[in-house]
């Protein structure tokens, strides 16, 4: 273990924070063996996570209206493999089958999307009765089986309509459109739901759909105008995270004020995060692995915990940050009843103010000053075996250290697992029965649980539940199909029959086990 020296009088608090947590956990080992539900305290909640537009498919039935996501899927060379989500896995027909792969296997929640341009096909305007119906019918049977609806409001899937007419995220007129269909969803669905989350990951979308132009809506500067045809990297992904933590604010405010005493229900947004470890004992790397926190996690996090962005934020991106308003930060602050945390994997993270291409762009990563990802090595050696994906190690401490650096800096908020899981390839040469035997995806979750409980029990980390991503094998943005993530397997060549992997069989067992 190396004790981490601060040799700059001018480190900010939260890095010390980090220090802390880092010199009592990094690489500390924690066993997986023996745990089971009953390890667990008394009730915590086990899930498995899905979202609308990876799972539902039909896109173009009873009325759902286009999204950003169906146009940036059927643009060429946006996705690896060509495929696109208009069938998915079939969830809007096989729901109930689907409801008894859950309750088979003891989970005791749910956590889906409801897709905006089901409820509204342009985003705003005439209500969608059949898309209300479909959702009630879901809802319903979810709670006949003794299954809890986790609702996430949205999930990426921006009503084309509105990209189309004020550009959806980048106007603060969408904080009125959204708000008015999350009322409608409260409105519609929340005497049975009673648990909500208003946005999935807006790290990640402001990110890739504005800055570098992976996702939908696919924006980003000039020098990437192989990829896209329009946007600003140096501005567009802060306006975006701005009005989509205004939006957030103002449906809790709504939810809180209107409907939580009689429906008795939470509200909670969710917030992806990796955990990042120091490249070196370098002030400067380590300078900027707490930065790589701020613009992670920090960048949604810390305007929930405190009314406004890390200082870090602040005074490396000067006046492209927007500000809030003193009553914009009066309702974001506290705006949560809990906080969901998409967590996969860590990387490492190096001090880097020599980025020749984000220099260029001046984007979020030239801000943010570090490496990480696709450099997640030190002395040539990776920090951990990898997933299938690029982006994935398998570093199941990170997952003990992430709760506690949560705790120690933003002050034990109540937390929740949304997503946490890993992928195989999908490869057509290796059989179904093959695909089937994931012990690499047992020893994950295994291990990422173990981690998970020593944080709840030996460190009192505040975490009360835990998703597993993903019920089934589904299209997977980019990736399309070539990532399975699934504890069941999805055979894409005959109708999309669904098969349990060991994962699904160790979670039957983990689930009933006391």
């Amino acid at each position: 273990m190396i004790i981490m020296l601060a040799r700059k009088d001018n480190i900010i608090i939260g890095f010390l924070v980090l220090v802390v947590v880092v010199v009592v956990l990094e690489f500390q080992t924690c066993l997986a063996i023996n745990i089971s539900r009953g390890s667990f305290p008394k009730g915590f909640i086990f899930g498995t996570a899905s979202s609308a537009y990876q799972y539902e498919g039909a896109v173009k039935e009873d009325g759902r209206g286009p999204t950003v996501w169906d146009k940036f899927a059927h643009s060429f060379g946006k996705v690896l493999d060509f495929s696109n989500a208009d069938v998915a896995v079939d969830q809007y027909h096989q729901y109930n089958e689907d409801i008894k792969l859950m309750k088979d296997m003891g989970m005791d929640a749910y956590r889906f999307s409801i897709a905006w341009s089901r409820i509204y096909p342009n985003g705003t305007g005439q209500l969608n009765q059949a898309g209300v119906d479909h959702y009630n019918n879901f809802i319903n049977a979810l709670v006949a089986n003794g299954i809890q609806p986790y609702v996430t409001l949205y999930h990426w899937d921006l009503p084309q309509a509105l990209d189309d007419e004020y550009q959806g995220w980048l106007s603060p007129k969408i904080i009125n459109d959204f708000t008015v269909y999350a009322e409608t969803c409260f409105q519609k669905f929340g005497d049975r739901v009673k648990n909500w989350i208003t946005f999935n990951e807006p790290h990640t979308f402001s990110v890739q759909g504005y800055d570098v132009g992976l996702q939908a809506p696919g924006r980003c500067s000039v020098l990437l105008r192989a990829f896209c045809r329009a946007g600003n990297s140096a501005t567009e992904p802060y306006i975006v995270a701005h009005n989509v933590l205004i939006a957030h604010a103002t449906v809790v405010d709504i939810y809180k004020r209107k409907y939580k005493q009689k429906q008795k229900g939470t509200i909670g947004i969710t917030l992806d995060t990796f955990w990042y470890i120091s490249a070196s004992n370098s002030s400067d790397d380590l300078a900027a692995t707490q930065r790589a926190m701020d613009f992670n996690l920090g960048w949604f996090l810390e305007p929930l915990i405190t009314g406004d962005y890390p200082n870090s934020m602040r005074s490396r991106v000067g006046n492209r940050l927007p500000k809030f308003s003193q009553a914009q930060s009066l309702a974001v602050k506290g705006s949560f009843d809990f906080i969901g945390i998409n967590h996969y994997t860590t990387w490492y993270a190096k001090h880097n103010d020599t980025n020749i291409f984000g220099v260029l762009l001046n984007d979020t990563f030239a801000d943010m000053g570090a490496t990480t990802l696709p450099f997640s090595f030190r002395d040539l050696k990776p920090i951990a075996d990898r997933a299938n994906s690029i982006w994935l190690y398998i570093v199941p401490e990170g997952m003990r250290s992430l709760m506690n650096y949560i705790k120690e800096k933003y002050g034990n908020p109540l937390v929740i697992i949304t997503e946490n899981g890993m992928d195989d390839p999908n490869n057509i040469f290796i059989s179904i029965d093959k695909a089937l035997k994931d012990e690499k995806r047992v020893k994950y979750h295994n291990e990422y649980l173990t981690n998970l409980l020593a944080a709840i029990k030996e460190d009192g980390c505040n975490v009360k539940g835990y998703f597993a991503w993903s019920l089934l094998d589904n299209w997977e943005w980019g990736a399309g199909f070539s990532s399975r993530f699934g504890l069941y397997y999805v055979d894409y060549r005959d109708k999309l029959k669904r098969y349990p992997k060991d994962s699904a069989k160790w979670f039957k067992n983990f689930l009933t086990s006391t």
